[in-house]
C-alpha cells in the first residue's frame, strides 16, 4: 500500500484487534472479510498480487465490512447503505492526505458516491488502478484489436470478437465454444498476434 497509508491502517488493525492476512492471489475475489466467531477475532485478508492502490482500496473495502458487522452484526445487507457510509467515511483519511495520485482520486471520488460490493464491477474505478499494475506481458482484452488471438491463465486459446454491451465475445479456439470476457480479462496475445 502507499506507505503514507500504512499508520492508518496499522491503528485499525490494532484498534479492532484484527488478524490482518496477505493472501496468495485469488481468482474470485481480491480481499475477505470473516466476524468474529466462537474465541476468534475479527480477519481480514488481501490479496498480494494488488498494486499499492488497489490493495489499499481493498482493504479499506474490508475494514468497511469490519465495521458495520460491529454497528449491525448481521441484520443489514453486506453491502447496503450502512456499508457503503462506512466505507465512504474510512476513505476520507487518505482522500484527505491525497495518498492517491490526482486522476485515480477524481475517480475514486465519483466511485463514493455509490460504492459498489466490488471495485472490480465499477468498470470506470477497475480501470483506472488497473494503469498501476505492472503487467509487461498481458494486454486487457479492449485494447486489442477484433480477431487477436489470445490466451488466458489455463492454456486456452481464443479469438476475440464483437463487443456485446459490456462483455466480449470470444471463440475457443481449442474447442469451438462461445465465450464472454470483461473487457479488462488481463490475457496474453499468441505470438502469431491475429
Amino acid at each position: 500500500m502507499p506507505p503514507e497509508a500504512a499508520p492508518v491502517i496499522a491503528k485499525w488493525i490494532d484498534y479492532f484487534q484484527c488478524e490482518f492476512k496477505i493472501s496468495k492471489s485469488r481468482a474470485t475475489k481480491l480481499g475477505d472479510y470473516r466476524h468474529p466467531f466462537q474465541k476468534l477475532g475479527h480477519k481480514i485478508s488481501v490479496n498480494n498480487n494488488l498494486n499499492r492502490y488497489a490493495f489499499l482500496v481493498t482493504t479499506v473495502h474490508e475494514f468497511a465490512h469490519l465495521l458495520t458487522w460491529n454497528d449491525h452484526k448481521n441484520k443489514v445487507k453486506p453491502h447496503g447503505e450502512e456499508w457503503k457510509r462506512n466505507f465512504k467515511r474510512m476513505m476520507t483519511p487518505f482522500l484527505e492526505q491525497q495518498v492517491f495520485p490526482q486522476e485515480l482520486q477524481t475517480v475514486i471520488i465519483t466511485y463514493l458516491n455509490n460504492p459498489s460490493a466490488s471495485s472490480c464491477t465499477d468498470l470506470r474505478l477497475s480501470r483506472a488502478l488497473k494503469q498501476y499494475d505492472f503487467s509487461p506481458d498481458h494486454s486487457r482484452l479492449e485494447e486489442l484489436p477484433r480477431n487477436t488471438v489470445f490466451t488466458i491463465k489455463d492454456g486456452r486459446r481464443f479469438k476475440k470478437g464483437d463487443q456485446l454491451r459490456k462483455r466480449f465475445r470470444c471463440e475457443c479456439l481449442d474447442n469451438g465454444n462461445i465465450y464472454l470476457f470483461s473487457p479488462l480479462a488481463e490475457v496474453v496475445v499468441s505470438a502469431t498476434g491475429t
